[in-house]
């Protein structure tokens, strides 16, 4: 079933993206130009440019990515004691890596920063990184095995870190995580991902009964400064690309029933 998931996910991503669906316009609009059905082709046209121009001046992505990022605090007071830090993947480019014979990242990285900084504040904690691909293909590349030799060039003994390798999303990343650590009850987590990530990833580790500290990295919104109008067509649409699949990503999750709702919190014991 999650192989199912996980291949439908994929699959209707591309046709459901606004940059899909604005080149599908496109595209609708010309076979009806070339067909003579010049009405129809007009108010596609029109809708198309209407998008067009408003996805270009307005942050709509950004709009959308602020309740996520605010879900959870940022720097949170972390207690003295941490029995495991956890970072899901993201940021590794697993294939561009095998290629160059070098470590490849993308706008992520800061989950990384992140965990090599708590590992060294917390030498005793059990350390994981979790990630397999995300690729349909080559799933040979494993993002793991580049985060392993990130950590190996910048001093951190590799050997105290448990690499999942096998996750293909983050519903992965929380049960196979799980079935490798075994956690037991009452052990303080911290979980790193990006600041939108964040949400979903605390609701799916929740349903593993993994209560995580979320430690939201890689903020893409500014608050306060959401409504900043620019002329930026490729950026905008980029993110808005990026917050519509993280919003389907959650409607998805719950329809499921892999998350406990919508908008997850976070399910810590009260203290």
């Amino acid at each position: 079933m999650d192989t199912v998931f996980y291949w439908l996910s994929k699959s209707l991503w591309v046709f459901v993206a606004p940059s899909s669906i604005l080149v599908l316009l496109m595209l609708v609009g010309w076979i009806l130009l070339l067909r003579n059905h010049y009405g129809p082709a007009k108010k596609c046209f029109s809708v198309f440019a209407v998008l067009m121009l408003s996805i270009t001046i307005l942050p709509i992505g950004q709009w959308m990515l602020l309740p996520l990022e605010q879900r959870f605090v940022t720097n949170p007071k972390l207690p003295e004691k941490v029995d495991g830090i956890i970072v899901l993947s993201g940021s590794e480019r697993a294939f561009s890596s095998h290629y160059w014979q070098q470590e490849e990242f993308g706008g992520s990285v800061e989950r990384n920063l992140a965990f090599m900084d708590l590992a060294r504040r917390y030498p005793q904690a059990k350390l994981v990184f979790t990630g397999g691909t995300g690729s349909l293909t080559n799933q040979q590349y494993k993002e793991a095995d580049v985060a392993k030799r990130l950590y190996q060039r910048q001093g951190l003994d590799v050997s105290k870190i448990l690499f999942e390798t096998q996750a293909r999303n983050t519903a992965e990343n929380a049960s196979l995580s799980h079935q490798m650590v075994k956690p037991s009850k009452g052990e303080n987590w911290i979980l790193i991902t990006t600041a939108w990530h964040m949400p979903r990833s605390v609701g799916l580790f929740c349903q593993q009964q993994w209560p995580m500290l979320p430690y939201p990295v890689d903020h893409w919104t500014v608050p306060g400064h959401s409504l900043t109008l620019s002329w930026s067509f490729s950026g905008h649409l980029s993110n808005l690309d990026m917050a519509t699949k993280e919003w389907l990503g959650l409607l998805a999750y719950y329809a499921t029933g892999k998350i406990p709702s919508l908008l997850p919190q976070n399910c810590l014991p009260q203290s």
